[in-house]
């Protein structure tokens, strides 16, 4: 456990140093299968906006993990189903929801290209096409992403993925 905790001071230190390279986490997927313009739209549920993409794929294509990691939880929310949350070195939370299955373990380290689970509609997706939810969280906000629109500021906190996937 002790390695666990140097291991994340160290990424919360280095972090801002480190770059970040991450692949689209559906198996075959391109930009072409999410809407550009979801990131941050408004109205969005109960959540007010969509603070991530989602990938429309069948229902059981591989998902993996865009960046290498540690799978900080692998388990069911209400709203995301089957999700699967990983922290980057870069210290960025990158949030896997509506999947079908699961198949990484809280605390498992992950390799890009790692197995994290199947493309689903669990969750609040119920009935809807089956796609993968991902979002990007950050502890180190980024003051210049705040804008005056729904709760534009907490944009702070999040990474658009569409600009992420596209630009490496």
């Amino acid at each position: 456990m002790k390695k666990i905790i140097y291991v994340f001071i160290s990424w919360i230190l280095l972090s801002p140093f480190i770059p970040e390279q991450v692949i689209i986490p559906v198996l075959h997927a391109s930009a072409k299968d999410w809407n550009r313009d979801s990131y941050w739209f408004a109205p969005w549920g109960k959540s007010g906006v969509h603070k991530g993409i989602d990938i429309f794929a069948n229902k059981g294509r591989p998902v993996h993990s865009a960046s290498k990691g540690l799978v900080l939880y692998a388990g069911a929310l209400a709203r995301g189903g089957h999700v699967v949350a990983i922290i980057s070195p870069k210290c960025r939370i990158h949030y896997y929801a509506h999947l079908d299955t699961i198949q990484v373990s809280p605390f498992a380290i992950v390799t890009q290209h790692s197995a994290v689970g199947t493309v689903g509609n669990s969750g609040n997706a119920i009935g809807k096409p089956p796609h993968l939810h991902y979002s990007i969280f950050r502890f180190l906000p980024d003051l210049a992403d705040i804008t005056l629109e729904t709760q534009g500021w907490k944009r702070m906190f999040y990474v658009n993925p569409h600009v992420l996937l596209t630009n490496t």
